[in-house]
């Protein structure tokens, strides 16, 4: 009877013993299932995402494609309207702007910066004091213009770097002149270059951003106006009057485009890309330069 009991208890360990295995086993394989489906998972999410990076370029050629079109009626117009379609089964969005609806802050007066600065919010004398700041950041000389900065006035405000005194290379740079918040620049972005060499934006393209540089017009007014401009086809907004009086011309083909593309694959899975891009063959063969690339933002 004893030796039965003794029994009876290696039997219970032993069958203990057995269970804390398998699950021990268990607990292994159901390790390793969930680390191979997050393999597989983190495989087709870098597959989607690769592949929706590669359309949103393929994208970008086919808006350069259009934007070489000889004939005006069937060439996409660049003034920001967005145009959909789909790649092999992905959806894209992309939409083109010509740079010369954008204003340069390399050629604009001191007048027109200020303008754009209140209209995104800056009282008018605030404005008038951020303009010549950016006016002597880009000058050549040290000399300090009424209400301007030169490295005196970057020292005393504990800034040990000063202006530049030469052209803007990249409009990120206007976040170094003093006074620029991070902000204001993120409201302005959109309407400022540093490619199209224009003194003021051109209405046939400009964006709302880059309207309120221009006098007398609010930014419901921009918002309206640019609004209809992208309901209108080739050629139907030459002639129409901003609210300021301002005549909208459209002259011929530019040569400088920002395109902005948004690739979505079915899976929910995208990618986004800018490229301001600037038309013309080179050596290579190469229908076009970029001069500036942006991957992964919003807008």
């Amino acid at each position: 009877m004893k030796g039965f009991v003794v029994y009876g208890r290696q039997r219970g360990v032993a069958l203990i013993l057995v269970l804390w295995v398998l699950l021990l086993i268990t607990i292994t394989t159901s390790a390793f299932a969930l680390m191979a489906r997050m393999d597989r998972l983190e495989a087709n999410a870098l597959l989607s995402g690769t592949q929706a990076r590669l359309s949103a370029e393929a994208a970008v050629n086919l808006m350069v494609l259009a934007l070489r079109d000889p004939q005006d009626e069937t060439r996409m117009i660049a003034d920001g309207r967005k145009y959909q379609f789909r790649i092999d089964g992905i959806d894209v969005e992309v939409s083109a702007l010509d740079e010369r609806g954008k204003l340069d802050l390399n050629v604009a007066e001191e007048l027109t910066l200020a303008n754009l600065f209140s209209g995104h919010g800056l009282e008018y004398g605030d404005a008038e004091i951020l303009a010549a700041a950016v006016v002597d950041w880009r000058d050549v000389d040290d000399m300090e213009r009424v209400n301007g900065a030169e490295d005196d006035a970057y020292a005393a405000a504990g800034l040990q770097v000063g202006p530049a005194n030469r052209f803007f290379l990249m409009t990120e740079e206007l976040l170094q002149v003093i006074g620029v918040s991070y902000e204001l620049f993120r409201r302005i972005e959109p309407g400022i270059t540093v490619f199209s060499r224009t003194s003021l934006p051109n209405a046939a393209f400009a964006p709302v951003a880059a309207l309120m540089a221009l006098p007398d017009i609010t930014y419901d007014e921009a918002v309206n106006f640019v609004a209809e401009r992208r309901s209108q086809e080739v050629g139907e907004s030459i002639g129409s009057q901003l609210p300021n009086g301002v005549l909208v011309m459209e002259p011929g083909r530019g040569v400088t485009y920002s395109i902005q593309a948004r690739a979505t694959m079915p899976n929910g899975v995208w990618e986004q890309l800018e490229a301001t891009i600037r038309l013309g063959g080179n050596s290579d063969g190469i229908p076009y330069r970029v001069l500036r690339w942006r991957e992964g933002f919003q807008y």
